[in-house]
């Protein structure tokens, strides 16, 4: 059973909240397995690659772009530039923004209908106003396939951060402690997950959550989040062993669509940006200890 001990009444309400029926996340004891299939967890991309003779040609053509992004690293990282000399309290440094067509090639829009395992539809697109929209139709019907038990999300994710010859790139925020969002919601509750990916097969699946609260209606929201709230779980089961989010290897953001109601979403998103809040002290907001024989108590 998941048991943790909330340094406020109020964490501890949400937490009785989160792990409810309306959230398709579960609980299990702590991962002891060392050996994964491969990161996808067997959904296979379904590109077909073209023959070798083919993207050898297409390899060298990409080959300049990569000697110049790989420049442009050795450059930025001998002045400093990859980092912030100091952060503003107070001031809102923007990751993502929604202003132009390029901006949403950054996002992988994905559903249950994509692989066959349910009938939601969602989509990004920019509004007149240029700001992002989130929408589509949640659809909870599970497929008659006898293998399907549950189905009805939808989700928007970064694409992979990549450095020069497409090697893996982290997102570093460690000058950071509050998440800041401006959103206009529908009244639905969506939620947050930042991925914290490892080296290793055993933290591939590694996410931090917290929910989203929409309110419906015509005025923005701005959504404050502490990093310090975001609780940890692993294949969308939470941990028992809870563990303050890395800030310094962020390999995935994204936003998640999955309450159990039937019926059209929108959430329009102005911008995804990182806050420092000097009153903002603490540093985890779940205070765990352990018993005699390894249970975690509260």
């Amino acid at each position: 059973m998941f048991s943790i001990m909330s340094l406020t009444q109020k964490s501890l309400r949400t937490f009785k909240y989160i792990v409810s029926t309306k959230r398709h996340f579960h609980v299990t004891p702590s991962l002891y397995e060392f050996w994964e299939r491969d990161e996808k967890g067997g959904y296979k991309n379904r590109e077909k690659l073209p023959p070798l003779w083919k993207l050898i040609p297409e390899g060298f053509k990409e080959l300049k772009k990569e000697v110049a992004l790989f420049k442009k690293e050795l450059y930025d990282d001998f002045f400093w530039l990859n980092k912030p000399l100091f952060v503003r309290p107070g001031e809102i440094d923007v990751v993502w923004k929604f202003g132009q067509e390029s901006h949403l090639h950054n996002w992988v829009i994905t559903s249950d209908s994509d692989h066959n395992e349910g009938f939601s539809k969602c989509e990004l697109k920019l509004t007149k106003d240029g700001k992002g929209l989130f929408s589509g139709e949640l659809n909870k019907t599970v497929p008659k396939d006898g293998k399907i038990s549950r189905a009805g999300y939808c989700n928007m994710r970064t694409k992979p951060f990549r450095k020069s010859f497409k090697r893996m790139k982290y997102l570093d925020w460690t000058y950071y402690n509050v998440l800041n969002m401006k959103v206009r919601g529908d009244g639905r509750s969506y939620f947050i997950n930042i991925g914290n990916k490892g080296y290793f097969d055993i933290t591939w699946n590694d996410t931090y959550h917290y929910p989203l609260y929409t309110r419906g209606g015509p005025y923005w929201q701005i959504v404050r989040i502490p990093f310090s709230k975001f609780f940890y779980s692993s294949k969308g089961r939470i941990q028992d062993k809870q563990f303050a989010l890395s800030t310094d290897r962020i390999s995935s953001f994204s936003i998640t669509l999955g309450d159990k109601v039937n019926g059209p979403f929108s959430l329009e998103i102005e911008y995804i940006g990182l806050e420092y809040d000097p009153y903002q002290r603490e540093t985890f907001a779940y205070e765990m200890y352990e018993l005699d024989g390894n249970y975690a108590a509260s």
